[in-house]
Parts: structure tokens; C-alpha cells; sequence
């Protein structure tokens, strides 16, 4: 299931990206490809070892934040080290994500159903709130939300997650509108299913994932990491200076069917 990984050009060089959720998996690759592409990357998450490895490995380019989301008082003193640091951002990935849990509305607590939405959809307000007003007008910024194919078609006892991706999208939508004067850009990314240490809560291992999930994809297989963070930095890009309140759907066909 490896791919091999692509060169990247240097189309972030001199950018300023703060990345949420990106102690492994979709995040941790949207950091290190950024970096590859010449940007300096807050990596931002809870799990604070693991953000300082990742940010020692990425080198002076890369800079461990932790923070929870959910708090702002935290996402606060996170984005003023951004600005003591720095002094500006001209890009935010919103990538930080609950934990998966499977129940219908009858079978979830209240408090479940609260993680799923403080996570996704409350923690993309608050790095939005405080990241917007460091970002320089019409200096090509850029917001993205890490959503999911599942904000398009639903699942089995997948209520939360399904209700909170799909407001992503639509949050993406209004702060376009709101923002497009100030010639910030703000889109949403919508993965299919990805070989993240987040399948092995569901699956023994990402072969049995890829055996399960594959079929559910036109291309037959699950996605790469990397492929996810390749599609997030070009939305980050002056390459994508002219999209702006979209949704781009990264799923190997999957909300086709």
C-alpha cells in the first residue's frame, strides 16, 4: 500500500502555516509537506512529546504548540506565541479530530456527542477566530478545514461525526463569504478513507482496513496520508489563489456511489 512520495516544489516558501492535530497521522503529514514546501509550521495538538519529536525531525523550520481546541483560553496563548514568534500566519489547517465513535442518537451520550462537535466544529471556529486577525489582507491567505466524504453521504451509526464534518463544510462556506474582502481564502478538504493510526481504533491493522474499506473507493484502496497533505498544501498555495468557499473532495470516489 506504500506510495511513492513525490517531490514537492516550493510553493510555501516564506509562508507561515499553523497546523491543528498534527501529532500523527493526516496532520503530521500536512505539516512535513509544508515544510517540503519551504513554509515554517506550527504543529499544534494535545499530545505534547509527540508534537516535539515531529517538530525536531521537521528542524528550525518547525515550531511544537500544544493546545486543546476546545478551550479557548488555550488556542489564545497558542496564537500569541504565533505572534510573539512570528508576528503573522498566512495559513490554518483545522485538522484535529474525537476520537471515532460509533452509535446512533439513541445510543450516544450527550457528552459524545459534545467531544465530536467541540472538536470539529467548535475547535475550527476558535483556531479561526484567533488565527484570522494574523493574517495580513490580501497577502493570499488561507484557511482550510480537514472535513470528510462522510459531510456528503452518511453512514451507519456515524451521527456525530457525520453532523460535525458536514458543518465544516458549511462553516468554510460562510467564513469565505465574510472574509473574501480581507483576500483571505478559506475551503474545506473532504479525505476518503486514509491509512491513519485513527483506522487501527476500528481495524486490527491498516491491511485489514484497506481490505475493508478499499472496495468503498473507486480506485480501490484507501488513501495515503501524504496524498491528503499534497491536496491540502496546494489549497494553501498561490496555485490555488482563485478557490476559495469550495469543498474539495479527496475521496478515490468514494461519494459517488
Amino acid at each position: 500500500m506504500s506510495m511513492k512520495r513525490h517531490s514537492s516544489p516550493m510553493r510555501l516558501a516564506g509562508r507561515i502555516v499553523f497546523v491543528t492535530g498534527a501529532a500523527s497521522g493526516i496532520g503530521g503529514a500536512i505539516a512535513r509537506r509544508c515544510v517540503d514546501e519551504g513554509a515554517s509550521v506550527i504543529c499544534a495538538d494535545q499530545s505534547e512529546d509527540a508534537i516535539v519529536d515531529l517538530a525536531k525531525g521537521l528542524g528550525s523550520q518547525a515550531l511544537a504548540v500544544r493546545c486543546d481546541v476546545t478551550d479557548g483560553h488555550s488556542m489564545e496563548r497558542a496564537f500569541e506565541t504565533v505572534r510573539q514568534r512570528f508576528g503573522h500566519l498566512h495559513g490554518l489547517v483545522h485538522n484535529a479530530a474525537a476520537p471515532s465513535l460509533d452509535g446512533t442518537v439513541v445510543d450516544l451520550s450527550e457528552e459524545q456527542w459534545r467531544r465530536e462537535i467541540d472538536v470539529s466544529l467548535t475547535g475550527a471556529f476558535l483556531a479561526s477566530k484567533f488565527a484570522l486577525p494574523l493574517m495580513p489582507p490580501n497577502a493570499n491567505a488561507a484557511v482550510v478545514f480537514i472535513a470528510s466524504q462522510l459531510a456528503h453521504v452518511a453512514t451507519g451509526k456515524a451521527v456525530a461525526y457525520c453532523a460535525a464534518k458536514a458543518g465544516l463544510v458549511h462553516l468554510a462556506k460562510a467564513m469565505a463569504v465574510d472574509h473574501a474582502a480581507d483576500g483571505i481564502r478559506v475551503n474545506s478538504l473532504s479525505p476518503g478513507a486514509v491509512a491513519t493510526p485513527r483506522l487501527l481504533q476500528r481495524f486490527p491493522d491498516l491491511g485489514t482496513a484497506d481490505a475493508a474499506l478499499g472496495p468503498k473507493h473507486l480506485l480501490g484502496r484507501i488513501a495515503q496520508p501524504d496524498e491528503i497533505a499534497g491536496t491540502a498544501a496546494f489549497l494553501l498555495s498561490a496555485d490555488a489563489s482563485f478557490i476559495t468557499g469550495t469543498d474539495l473532495l479527496v475521496d478515490g470516489g468514494y461519494a459517488t456511489r
